[in-house]
């Protein structure tokens, strides 16, 4: 099966997702285009990690259409393009012994040549997907002795290595510190500019979402947003957009009428 180059590696029309027995996901439509970062934002329980999870065909919708890289029904050299990082995917216990390029050279490996010696050009892989790291100083240092943001690069080093072009990524900047974030981000900004990966990163840090992303899209059960990244709404705009209001207007309202009645009673 051959790849439209034309096609976005992702298009979702109308997709609709009940969880045991609960609605998650209602008529959602997203187009991810080549080379775009995308950051996906919103509450607990607003559909986020589902909505990867059903791309992914682990959970199935009970409507609406995916498409990745134009085929509905795509086989596996197109699932094989995309790149899964959970969030938990850099919690490597300590008593594992790995190094770095033991881990890279892991998204190397499938079912055709997993009895097989590395070959050069898995070699190569490893080496380049090191480097987009920034990596190299690294490489045979024992994973768990690597910072959070470190691990983060490492575990998405592997997916590069498997050669994925399109990258999902669940909660990476969670446990890291501030420098080891701002790398992050910069080097996922990186691999959408110079490497032409597409990237959808679920996060929660709104703030840091908005200076790294292209674009950001607020999910909790529906689209309430999709748009640049710098045109993100407020905090008082979002609020609307969820359709929460204000319990202290509605407080200084109540108050307000109470005001008036008692003038007219005077």
């Amino acid at each position: 099966m051959q790849t439209n180059n034309t096609s976005p590696p992702l298009k979702v029309d109308k997709l609709t997702v009940h969880r045991s027995g609960k609605l998650v996901l209602e008529d959602v439509c997203i187009t991810i285009n080549r080379g775009e970062f995308v950051g996906l934002v919103g509450p607990n329980g607003g559909g986020k990690t589902t909505f990867i999870l059903t791309i992914l065909g682990l959970l199935k919708s009970k409507k609406g259409s995916i498409e990745l890289y134009g085929h509905k029904k795509p086989s596996n050299s197109i699932f094989r393009k995309l790149g899964w990082v959970s969030q938990h995917a850099s919690n490597i216990p300590e008593n594992v012994k790995l190094t770095v390029r033991e881990l890279v050279q892991l998204g190397t490996v499938n079912s055709s040549n997993m009895f097989w010696r590395f070959s050069s050009e898995q070699n190569a892989k490893v080496d380049y997907a090191i480097e987009l790291a920034g990596l190299q100083r690294f490489r045979d240092r024992n994973v768990s002795k690597l910072s959070g943001g470190q691990r983060q690069r490492a575990v998405i080093a592997r997916v590069l290595a498997s050669e994925a072009e399109f990258i999902l990524l669940d909660e990476p900047l969670v446990g890291i510190d501030r420098e080891s974030r701002n790398t992050l981000l910069k080097f996922l900004d990186n691999l959408c500019h110079e490497a032409q990966k597409t990237i959808l990163m679920i996060s929660h840090d709104i703030a840091a979402i908005q200076q790294a992303s292209h674009r950001m899209i607020f999910l909790e059960e529906r689209i309430r947003y999709d748009g640049a990244s710098d045109c993100f709404p407020d905090l008082s705009k979002l609020a609307d957009l969820r359709g929460i209001k204000s319990v202290h207007e509605s407080n200084e309202f109540e108050n307000r009428l109470y005001q008036l009645e008692d003038m007219r009673k005077k």
